[in-house]
């Protein structure tokens, strides 16, 4: 009788732990859950979009820079699929078509006169083109990822910026030089750019309607 009540005890013992095993599994499918529905699918499918439209850009009309920049690119759009595929996003995103160049008028006959080229004598502004060299710091630190253009990464909660460049924790200024405006985050995660913006952040220096500025000044100043 006393060897039967001590196999009980055991068995009630093993039964125990079991349910205890089978309840934390299920905290941790819970957790990991909400944490994947955390994510949201319109900002992730929109950065991915931005992200896959400025490579077929590049590759439209590649310059000496464009094969840097589509690596660089590419390492974003390979984390965001990722983080997509977590949160289960199934939408089919896709680059937006390039805008349609203007119909050129028929060439003109040459036996006809052609009328004077206008404003010859104006001097044309310089191309905006992304190997200039960057303007002069705009606030006191190291202007850094001379040439480089800022996009969003699509991750929401307080501004910050993710970067391949610097570490976790380094503080870094970004000013929209076609609107002036700027804004000083700190690096919260790792990306394949030298310097990302999160929605918040991107918000506070974005002209409307446009989800790249090309002309940026980045500084680290901490």
């Amino acid at each position: 009788m006393y060897r039967r009540s001590r196999m009980t005890g055991r068995t009630r013992k093993v039964l125990i732990g079991v349910a205890a095993a089978a309840l934390a599994g299920g905290a941790f499918a819970v957790s990991t859950g909400m944490s994947s529905a955390g994510e949201s699918c319109a900002g992730l499918d929109t950065a991915l979009q931005n992200n896959l439209t400025f490579i077929a850009g590049q590759k439209a009309n590649p310059d000496a820079l464009s094969d840097a920049r589509i690596a660089n690119r590419q390492a974003v759009v390979d984390l965001i699929n990722q983080r997509r595929a977590t949160a289960g996003c199934t939408g089919d995103v896709q680059a937006q078509p390039p805008a349609q160049a203007p119909a050129q008028p028929p060439a003109q006959n040459e036996g006809q006169a052609k009328p004077p080229a206008q404003d010859q004598g104006q001097a044309k502004p310089p191309a905006q083109d992304q190997g200039q060299a960057e303007p002069p710091a705009q606030g006191g630190g190291d202007v850094v990822c001379k040439g480089s253009t800022v996009t969003l990464s699509g991750e929401g909660g307080a501004p910050a910026a993710s970067s391949g460049t610097f570490p976790i924790g380094t503080t870094l200024k970004v000013t929209n030089l076609d609107n002036n405006k700027s804004i000083t985050v700190k690096v919260a995660t790792p990306s394949g750019s030298c310097v990302l913006l999160n929605n918040a952040a991107f918000e506070e220096v974005r002209e409307a309607g446009k989800f790249l500025i090309r002309r940026a000044v980045i500084e680290r100043v901490g």
